[in-house]
């Protein structure tokens, strides 16, 4: 499924990079958003963040853009023939690999690997079923990765490989509970399908009667599912992003992605590897999309929207907003290198 898209602590500083208007305060003092010139209008949902000075970003008008000096300069290493896709989720093994799904109904849905920073690209799926729409994917290692379609006969769809996205089989959905009516997954921000460790991994649903967070401990051939307290009940709402800081502790956004829709309890955190969910008591104010835990921390994540940014010192607990910059993802990198991207080519890398 397409999405078309409390107070702060005595250690607050004021985020100077928006305008005077948008500036809020953080509880992380020096901490906010730094604007980087991406040279691009596209708007970019997949992100991945490598390093402090590497990541990727991939989007509208099938836009892949490359940085590896924390920024400054962006390298257009698009697909040949890419323009008319849209790429919603990039994953990234290091400077040089990285794999891109673009989704769509039937052939649209695709999915690209490069090894040598972008410089050519190897179309390593093509969907040919026209009721498949995959939206998201993930890698457990260097080889074992999934990516997710909206349900086929009832039942989301999986597609795994174990060559790193070099080649691609649907799993058996034997082992898939039956969809809702109406139920789909958000291509929001490449974080509808999230793994942590070798085996597990999480989808997170929306557009039916009650928002659902599915989990499996074999790298999906088997799910388990539950029901979350976010917004619910519309095609328009449910849970958009997961992140998970290891296999027990997630976190859930999302709400109802219409502007000036209100979203109240569009957010939520599990202790048990998403087999039960409890509303943040304090969760953002409005729609959130992307989702992330800052490295080495027990307690500190990200969530993000198009109407601004939250950060959560409490393990999603309570939110604190700190930007009302527009960005549809966010990522981390294992040294503390975090990036947002969104609308109008719109990249950051968070500060301190």
């Amino acid at each position: 499924m397409v999405a078309a898209a409390p107070g702060p602590s005595a250690m607050a500083a004021t985020v100077t990079h928006e305008p005077a208007a948008a500036q809020r305060t953080t509880p992380l003092a020096g901490a906010g958003w730094r604007l980087k010139d991406s040279g691009s209008t596209a708007r970019f949902r997949g992100l991945a963040a490598v390093s402090r000075s590497t990541a990727w970003v991939a989007g509208t008008g099938g836009t892949v853009l490359r940085t590896h000096d924390g920024g400054k300069r962006w390298s257009d290493v698009s697909p040949p023939g890419a323009g008319g896709l849209e790429f919603r989720d990039i994953e990234a093994f290091d400077a040089h690999r990285a794999v891109v799904l673009a989704i769509g109904e039937g052939e649209a849905s695709r999915v690209f690997r490069t090894d040598d920073a972008g410089a050519t690209w190897h179309e390593s799926f093509r969907n040919t079923d026209p009721r498949a729409f995959y939206d998201c994917l993930t890698f457990f290692d260097q080889r074992h990765g999934i990516a997710l379609s909206d349900p086929v006969d009832g039942r989301y769809r999986i597609l795994s490989t174990g060559d790193g996205g070099r080649s691609w089989r649907v799993l058996p959905s034997d082992g898939m509970p039956p969809a809702q009516p109406g139920e789909a997954a958000f291509a929001a921000s490449g974080q509808c399908l999230v793994s942590a460790g070798r085996h597990d991994a999480w989808i997170a649903t929306g557009g039916a009667p009650t928002a659902r967070v599915l989990h499996t401990t074999d790298r999906g051939r088997t799910w388990s599912v539950t029901d979350a307290p976010l917004p619910a009940g519309d095609p328009a709402r449910g849970v958009f992003a997961l992140a998970f800081r290891d296999r027990a502790h997630g976190l859930a956004v999302g709400g109802d992605y219409r502007p000036g829709r209100p979203s109240p309890r569009a957010a939520a955190v599990s202790a048990d590897a998403g087999a039960t969910w409890t509303a943040s008591a304090e969760p953002p104010t409005a729609y959130r999309s992307g989702a992330a835990w800052l490295p080495h921390s027990r307690r500190l994540a990200l969530a993000v929207g198009p109407s601004g940014s939250d950060l959560t010192l409490d393990g999603g607990r309570t939110w604190h907003p700190f930007d009302q910059g527009s960005y549809d993802t966010v990522d981390c990198a294992p040294d503390l290198g975090c990036w947002a991207a969104g609308e109008r080519g719109r990249v950051a890398r968070l500060g301190w």
